[in-house]
């Protein structure tokens, strides 16, 4: 990937996941894919297990008011949150985009360091946390009109809505507490990744 590129992609901060986020059985989704949306361990972890090198690369991170469609029971509208928005990479191909709401009064105590993570994956840090508790996890499907899929084109990834009308990126959304302070994660899977395979590798 050339330096245009990578500058391109990340002139898109924020991305956004405008969706309307549904239960898992909402959708009829293949086997393969279910398993990674509803896999409730570290996606960190899981991706590091299918490839030799993985790193993170931090598109933007600020703050803002949290918006009506990503408000939830746990963060309210209006609530100044955290943005973080990233991509995941195997063996240096994007995997999936996350884009995490951090309430600023969920950055107190010990959770002070998730405003400071660089290209730490969010994952490996709260996971070996033993307060995380994972709440109902939700999932939504992205079109070639959504911001992701700009994203994705963006990259070079094989989004072709031409050859496949039908083709669409899954995504999941879930709320966390980390000693109680609530904070979402959504991780959406980018074309060409490894979870529309046919690899169900599971910790």
């Amino acid at each position: 990937m050339s330096d245009t590129s990578f500058f391109d992609h990340k002139l898109l901060f924020p991305v956004t996941l405008p969706v309307q986020w549904q239960s898992p059985t909402y959708y009829e989704i293949s086997k393969d894919i279910l398993d990674w949306l509803l896999d409730p361990n570290s996606l960190t972890a899981r991706l590091k297990q299918n490839c030799q090198t993985f790193h993170v690369e931090v598109l933007g991170q600020h703050i803002e008011p949290c918006t009506l469609d990503e408000a939830n029971c746990n963060v309210s509208v209006g609530e100044d949150v955290l943005i973080r928005e990233v991509l995941l990479y195997c063996d240096n191909i994007p995997q999936v985009f996350a884009r995490s709401l951090l309430p600023l009064a969920s950055l107190t105590g010990a959770e002070q360091q998730l405003a400071h993570l660089g290209d730490q994956p969010l994952g490996q840090v709260i996971f070996s946390n033993p307060s995380l508790e994972r709440k109902n996890i939700e999932i939504a499907r992205f079109d070639h009109k959504s911001p992701v899929a700009q994203l994705a084109h963006s990259l070079g990834l094989n989004f072709d809505v031409e050859s496949n009308p039908a083709q669409v990126m899954w995504g999941r959304r879930s709320t966390f507490l980390l000693h109680n302070k609530p904070f979402i994660v959504a991780e959406v899977f980018l074309p060409n990744a490894i979870a529309y395979t046919n690899k169900i590798n599971s910790l």
